[in-house]
C-alpha cells in the first residue's frame, strides 16, 4: 500500500506541472491549449452481511481504489501521449481474511512526429507491474507465492509509427521493440519462471514486434466503453508464441460522483502459464472525473474529416 501511495503522490507532481505549463500556454495562445488532461479518481465499495440466513453466505466487505489518467500534449506536428493507470483493492470475508482482489500498475508514453495526416513516427515506453504478492489458491497469503512487485515487471521501449485519426482511436505499430521481463523477487527466481533461463536470473531480454491499440466508443448517453489490445511477438525465441492481451472497461455513469465500471481482461502469455489467464470485476461507487484542456483533436480547425 506504501508503494501504491507513493507512486500516487509522484504522478499528483507530474500532473501539477502539467497544470502549469497549460496556464502559461493560455496566456500566449489565448484559447489553444497543448496540454489536455483527462483523469479519473474511483472509490469503490462493497459490503454484505448475513444473520440466521439459511440460503448462506459470510459477512463480507472490500474496497477497490484506482486512477486513470491520459495526459496529452499535441502542438503542430508534435503528439505526446502519457497514460497512468494505478489500481489496488481488497476483500474481508469472514473466516477467510483479507485478499487481494485487484492490483495493477500500467504507465506508458508515447512521442509522435506527424509525416501524414494521422500518422506519426513514433517512439515510446510502457511499464507493467503489480504492488503486493499474489497467491494461489485466491490470492490466500498461506498458500504458494506466485508473483509480487516487479515479480514479473514488464518494460518496453521501442520505435515505430502510429495511426491516431482522433481522441478515439490511437494503434501504434513497432516493429523494433525490447521488451525486459525483470523478476526481482529471489523466492520466484527459477527456472521456467517467466522464461528466465536459469535459476537465479533477475531478467529476460527479448526483442520483436508490437502492436497496440485504444478504441473508445460511446454506447449511449453516459455508457462508454474503452477497448485495448495488444500484441507481442519475440523475433529472437518461438516468434510464433505470440503475447496476447485484451482489455475492457465499460463505465456507466450514475451521476457527477456515482458510477459503475464492468471490468474484463484476457491475456494468454506462454512464459507465465500455458493457459488463457481471465479476470472481470464489477463495481459501483465514487467517481471524479477531471476534464481539463481542449485536445487539438477537439477543437474545429483540425477537425479535417467534418466538412466545413
Amino acid at each position: 500500500m506504501k508503494k501504491f501511495l507513493l507512486i500516487l503522490t509522484f504522478f499528483t507532481g507530474i500532473y501539477a506541472s502539467a497544470q502549469e505549463e497549460l496556464k502559461k500556454d493560455s496566456i500566449v495562445v489565448d484559447t489553444v491549449k497543448y496540454w489536455s488532461v483527462l483523469g479519473k479518481n474511483t472509490l469503490m465499495i462493497n459490503q454484505a452481511a448475513f444473520s440466521n440466513w439459511v440460503g448462506g453466505g459470510a459477512n463480507n466487505v472490500g474496497w477497490l481504489a484506482g486512477i486513470n489518467y491520459n495526459i496529452t500534449y499535441e502542438k503542430d506536428k508534435d503528439l505526446w501521449e502519457n497514460i497512468i493507470i494505478l489500481g489496488y483493492g481488497q476483500n474481508d470475508t469472514k473466516g477467510q481474511g483479507i485478499r487481494k482482489t485487484q492490483d495493477v500498475i500500467n504507465v506508458s508514453t508515447n512521442y509522435g512526429r506527424k509525416f501524414l495526416k494521422s500518422w506519426y513516427f513514433s517512439l515510446g515506453t510502457g511499464f507493467q507491474s503489480q504492488f503486493a504478492p499474489g497467491y494461489e489458491d485466491g490470492n490466500n497469503p498461506e498458500s504458494k507465492k506466485i508473483s509480487n512487485f516487479m515479480a514479473p515487471g514488464y518494460l518496453n521501449v521501442g520505435m515505430g509509427i502510429t495511426y491516431r485519426p482522433n481522441d478515439n482511436l490511437t494503434v501504434t505499430l513497432r516493429p523494433t521493440n525490447a521488451r525486459w521481463t525483470f523478476v526481482l523477487d529471489k523466492d520466484l527466481q527459477l527456472a521456467g519462471n517467466y522464461g528466465l533461463k536459469s535459476d537465479g536470473d533477475s531478467s529476460l531480454l527479448q526483442f520483436g514486434f508490437l502492436g497496440t491499440a485504444i478504441y473508445k466508443l460511446k454506447i449511449m448517453e453516459d455508457v462508454h466503453l474503452t477497448n485495448t489490445a495488444s500484441v507481442f511477438s519475440n523475433y529472437l525465441d518461438r516468434p510464433d508464441r505470440l503475447v496476447l492481451a485484451y482489455g475492457a472497461i465499460l463505465n456507466l455513469k450514475v451521476n457527477k460522483y456515482i458510477s459503475s465500471n464492468i471490468t474484463l481482461d484476457v491475456l494468454y502469455d506462454h512464459n507465465q502459464i500455458e493457459k488463457t489467464q481471465l479476470k472481470q470485476t464489477l463495481g459501483i461507487g465514487f467517481a471524479y472525473t477531471l476534464d481539463n484542456g481542449v485536445k487539438r483533436s477537439d477543437r474545429k480547425d483540425s477537425q479535417w474529416w467534418i466538412k466545413k
